[in-house]
């Protein structure tokens, strides 16, 4: 389900007071770290991720392993920090707007 301009917008506007749930560090994007992006994901549905990589292309392949791996969608990416969102299939907690 991709999302629209208002989903996304919405979504921004959630997830600005969030602290990141999840740090990439010095051993870049492992399998523990995929495993708790998606608990995360299954128990908040919105995330912040942040990735310590200091090349922008890493930063970039890392994000759209997380958004593979996870079947998530990327919602806003500032710096080192990406705001993902994946809709909990059975009780979903945000209500997105449909327009």
């Amino acid at each position: 389900m991709p999302l629209n301009n208002h989903q996304r917008r919405q979504l921004k506007g959630m997830a600005h007071p969030l602290k990141p749930f999840i740090i990439v560090g010095q051993k870049g994007l492992t399998q523990g770290v995929l495993d708790e992006i998606d608990v995360a994901l299954d128990t908040h549905e919105l995330i912040k991720v942040r990735i310590n990589a200091g090349d922008r292309t890493q930063r970039r392949d890392m994000i759209e392993t997380i958004l593979r791996n996870s079947g998530s969608e990327e919602v806003q990416s500032i710096g080192h920090v990406v705001v993902i969102y994946l809709r909990h299939p059975k009780k979903p907690k945000i209500r997105l707007v449909k327009s």
